[in-house]
C-alpha cells in the first residue's frame, strides 16, 4: 500500500490505541502498562523502512489477541475471533 505520511501515522496511531484497548480491557494491564505494549507493537517505522506498515494487514485485535491468549486463541476462543462491539466503537 503506498501512502503519505499522514495516512501512515493515522493508521499507526489508531491501531495503538485498538491494541492498547485490547489489551487493558481482555489482557487485563494497566492503563500505562497497556499504552507501552503498543508503542512496543507498533513502531514508527520511517519512510524508507522495508515492508514499513506490514503490520498492518491484521488488526489491532488480533496482535493483541495473540499476545493474551497464544497462537491458539481462535481454537481455544472461538468467541474473540471477531471484535467486540466496544473495540469496534474505539474507531
Amino acid at each position: 500500500m503506498t501512502w503519505n505520511e499522514a495516512e501512515y501515522v493515522d493508521c499507526l496511531q489508531s491501531e495503538r490505541r485498538g491494541y492498547a484497548w485490547v489489551m487493558q480491557y481482555h489482557g487485563g494491564l494497566a492503563p500505562q502498562k497497556a499504552s507501552e505494549a503498543a508503542l512496543e507493537r507498533y513502531p514508527y517505522e520511517p519512510p524508507d523502512a522495508p515492508y514499513r506498515g506490514l503490520i498492518f494487514h491484521d488488526e489491532a485485535w488480533h496482535w493483541a489477541m495473540l499476545a493474551i491468549h497464544g497462537d491458539r486463541y481462535v481454537a481455544e476462543h472461538p468467541e474473540l475471533i471477531n471484535p467486540s462491539p466496544d473495540y469496534r466503537a474505539l474507531d
